[in-house]
């Protein structure tokens, strides 16, 4: 029988290692700035073609390779980082696995033109798929310039599940941001089809946070800085009353090196407990300098999940760090107390001069005069209670008559037309009572119906919006005076991208200087809701996934919007707005859940409330 177990070729072996290392255009990023980081560079410049698909490259100013050293950097498992086994445990450069070019190699065309700093001449070298097809001496600046094209080209599946392009920029940018962050003394260019997104002069740490994310969260900061003998800690908090409810700006960085932390992510939120509400999120910028030897970053290949040896005694030395950083500044917010039926009394001085009312003076009343102050008491009594009387006789004479009289319909739905109101007549629909000011409560021949008002509200107006997209051009209701957001350069490129669909939609945007939107108009018929927070969370919506964007953006700008204007928890419902909207819910394909998945409907059957009692 002839042996079964074979030796995988050199280029299969780096393909299944790309795997680990290379998930998509921003590892890419990640490795190739890393290495210029770890040779020295003061200046980097990044651009791509197609979010990376067509394109990566990375020029720097770095330190250089011979000849030799540029053909065997792309061997596996080799390196100039580390030299044995006990380098691992003192690590000082962001690379050491030695697997980073060589998987880069396997699955792209790559393209290196490198100079050793002092050097006469460079090298100009051809890869395709793991294999050197050329190399020769060339004529280019100190430094490496690595051009990476067409990636994925030999393994149609991972090229296939590519995200869009939308997508993939977006992750681009996330990392770019967390390079940049923690290289602030280096320079940073980053463009994408010759559209210069992002130009970072070498600076500070507040400095390159105040470039990233705007001028705006450069005030809203708190400095941090500690050293003890087990770590060193600098960097920012943000302040209680700039928590936001999404897209928080979180940042863990550990001797040069991002890291995902959800132990010390915990210590930092302990901090902001009572002092924030619970649905939003501190940003804060932190950086961990430790002794190489009680971490361990040789845990996964992304060399994001770091472990601590001494995590314990650090997590309360980053806790009291937050707390002592909120309260230095006295960053705690003022407790605002219910003014709500409280009495204003004025803070007069000794000069104030106090007029008496004028309105409603009688000049004949005698205070000494008890029944002519009665008799005055009564009738003004009288008077207001005859004109209640006749307000309320107006109320109930048309109260009975909902469909002729425009004021009565309820708001809460939002129905534009009368019309188009589902149920006038609809004798199936039982009558429903409130609890909590969250809960529709109905019963059926089965048990006791419970609804979730929002949730079905959400599901009601997904569904209008939804066919209206489908079907025509949504109507716009213009804004008086429009508003504008600010945008991040990646969510403005999005945003641009989206425009079309957000217009079928019924939104009217214009780009003004910089990053910054007009909103000039919204859809029609939608009452008061949040704008910026709906935009916000649709190019969230749009860069945390999808295949196709045009197979989803309708869906999720439609679902935003829903749960932007509709009902909110606590809302007090009259009973006709409740059948309404129960008699909507029930006349959907699928009422039992949200477009997300989220329960709408639950039943209490009949046995369950037999064994209660």
């Amino acid at each position: 029988m002839s042996d079964i177990i074979k030796l995988l070729p050199d280029s299969v072996a780096n393909q299944i290692a790309a795997g680990e290392v290379i998930q998509r255009p921003s590892s890419v990023i990640k490795e190739l700035v890393e290495n210029a980081i770890d040779a020295h560079a003061t200046r980097i410049e990044i651009v791509l073609k197609d979010a990376g698909r067509t394109l990566i490259q990375v020029v720097d100013n770095g330190d250089g390779m011979t000849e030799t050293d540029a053909r065997l950097a792309f061997e596996r498992h080799s390196t100039s980082k580390i030299a044995q086994a006990a380098d691992l445990f003192t690590l000082h450069t962001m690379g050491f696995r030695g697997e980073a070019l060589a998987s880069i190699a396997a699955i792209a065309h790559v393209e290196l033109r490198t100079r050793r700093r002092g050097a006469e001449l460079g090298t100009r070298l051809f890869i395709n798929a793991s294999t050197c097809e050329s190399q020769e001496p060339d004529m280019c600046p100190e430094g490496s310039n690595f051009m990476v094209k067409n990636i994925f080209f030999n393994v149609p599946a991972r090229r296939k599940f590519l995200k869009s392009n939308q997508v993939e920029l977006s992750n681009i940018v996330k990392e770019f941001e967390k390079l940049a962050l923690i290289n602030p003394e280096v320079e940073f260019s980053l463009t994408h089809n010759d559209n210069v997104m992002y130009k970072l002069l070498p600076g500070n740490l507040k400095q390159r946070i105040s470039s990233l994310f705007g001028r705006n969260v450069d005030q809203q900061i708190l400095p941090l800085n500690i050293s003890t003998s087990l770590v060193t800690l600098h960097g920012y908090v943000g302040k209680p009353e700039n928590a936001r409810r999404r897209g928080a700006l979180q940042y863990l960085f550990v001797n040069g090196r991002y890291m995902r932390h959800p132990y010390f992510h915990k210590a930092i939120l302990s901090c902001y407990d009572q002092i924030i509400p619970a649905d939003t999120q501190p940003n804060y910028f932190i950086v961990f300098d430790v002794d190489p030897e009680t971490i361990d970053v040789n845990i996964h290949p992304t060399k994001t999940e770091i472990k601590f040896e001494n995590e314990m005694p650090i997590w309360q030395i980053l806790a009291a760090a937050v707390k002592e950083s909120i309260g230095r500044f006295s960053a705690v917010p003022q407790i605002d107390f219910d003014q709500q039926g409280a009495i204003n009394i004025p803070n007069l001085s000794s000069h104030t001069a106090v007029t008496p009312p004028a309105n409603g003076s009688d000049p004949g009343y005698n205070p000494f005069n008890t029944s002519a102050s009665r008799k005055s008491q009564h009738d003004s009594d009288k008077a207001i209670i005859t004109d209640w009387e006749k307000l309320y006789e107006n109320f109930t004479g048309s109260k009975n008559d909902i469909g002729d009289t425009p004021t009565a319909q309820p708001d809460v739905l939002n129905t534009e037309n009368v019309e188009n109101r589902l149920i006038e007549s609809d004798k199936s629909v039982t009558k429903c009572m409130q609890f909590k000011s969250r809960y529709l409560l109905s019963p059926v021949k089965s048990g006791l119906m419970v609804i979730d008002q929002h949730r079905a509200h959400v599901k009601v107006l997904y569904e209008k919006y939804i066919h209206q997209i489908q079907g025509e051009r949504v109507k716009s209701q213009s804004i008086l005076f429009p508003d504008v957001i600010h945008l991040t350069p990646t969510q403005s490129i999005i945003l641009k991208e989206l425009e079309p669909e957000m217009e079928k939609m019924g939104f009217s945007l214009s780009a003004l200087s910089g990053d910054d939107w007009s909103i000039n108009a919204i859809p029609a018929g939608l009452g008061s809701f949040d704008v910026k927070d709906t935009l916000t969370q649709v190019i969230e919506g749009v860069t945390s996934g999808g295949d196709n964007i045009t197979n989803t953006i309708y869906s999720k700008i439609a679902l935003t919007v829903a749960r932007n204007s509709a009902i909110p928890y606590g809302k007090e419902l009259s009973q006709i707005e409740m059948e309404e909207l129960l008699a909507q819910l029930l006349q959907l394909s699928n009422p039992n859940y949200t477009p997300d998945g989220k329960t709408i409907i639950a039943v209490i059957g009949n046995d369950q409330i037999e064994k209660l009692f």
